[in-house]
């Protein structure tokens, strides 16, 4: 059992450091649409998947019984990834980030529906918490310029909290990583195709391919390592490690693009990540 978590622990926190890679492609590919740069991030993690399971002669098949759950994983992280691209496109990095890390809060929240994992008093204290602290960072009113931003990237960690929370239901019912991975990698390629020919393709020059291709494959690496780690330990004890990124996406934003927090983020952030060290602590005392 400790040597599950154990795992999980490293896993979440490489797949916290790629996923911060990811975003800061993402931004520097440009003003591409949404829809683009999501379709190329997963194609990358489509062939990647593809390409693993070929050679581990993993099995295609799947529990039709597990269908409902596949579905249900791909559109919520396709959603995710659409909300949080958009932040990342139009606000500080850190702060698109920190938003888009609601996501393990949410995680145990729908946790209740797809693994029946109840909460406590102190459980819900702590999620209003968390909640408040998103607050500070979305800053809610029309003075905000960012609030559109700010809304996409709180959605999209709401959404990657349910995709999560399927994973370790995906998990636990016996389908591998690697292919819930392809499922909804192929799932989202499809989505974002008629957006892409509908809402107009924008053609992109070499640079922009080239960190569309290292977001898809940082995403890739991100992907895997958060699959593989939602099923080898709970949300509730893996979670917090996944705060990471915010140490590395706010390290890339300051050096790359330099971007440099309002206080009232910075108070965010904070408050975030207390509570999770928080919920972090709660569950391990419960189990002494």
């Amino acid at each position: 059992m400790k040597n599950g978590k154990y795992k999980g622990i490293i896993l979440i926190i490489v797949s916290a450091f790629c996923f911060a890679l990811m975003n800061m492609f993402v931004r520097l590919s440009g003003d591409l649409p949404t829809p683009e740069k999501g379709f190329f991030r997963n194609l990358v993690a489509f062939v990647f998947a593809l390409v693993i399971m070929i050679k581990d002669k993993q099995s295609f098949h799947f529990q039709k019984k597990n269908l409902p759950l596949l579905i249900g994983r791909s559109l919520a992280g396709t959603l995710g990834i659409l909300g949080n691209f958009y932040a990342v496109s139009h606000m500080a990095l850190s702060d698109a980030s920190i938003l888009n890390k609601m996501s393990p809060f949410f995680a145990i929240i729908f946790s209740l529906f797809f693994l029946r994992e109840k909460l406590k008093l102190p459980q819900v204290l702590i999620l209003i918490g968390a909640f408040v602290g998103a607050m500070f960072v979305v800053k809610p009113g029309f003075q905000n310029a960012e609030l559109l931003p700010s809304l996409c990237g709180f959605f999209g960690g709401m959404a990657a909290g349910a995709a999560y929370s399927m994973v370790r239901a995906l998990g636990k019912r016996g389908e591998k990583g690697a292919f819930i991975v392809l499922f909804f990698s192929g799932f989202s390629c499809l989505a974002m195709i008629p957006f892409m020919v509908f809402g107009g393709f924008k053609p992109f020059n070499l640079f922009q391919l080239a960190m569309l291709l290292l977001a898809g494959l940082s995403a890739a690496g991100g992907q895997f390592s958060i699959t593989a780690a939602y099923t080898y330990a709970p949300a509730r004890e893996i979670s917090v490690y996944d705060y990471t990124q915010i140490i590395f996406a706010s390290g890339l934003g300051f050096i790359v693009f330099a971007d440099i927090p309002d206080i009232y983020s910075v108070i965010g952030y904070v408050v975030i990540i207390a509570m999770a060290v928080v919920m972090f602590l709660y569950n391990n005392r419960k189990k002494v």
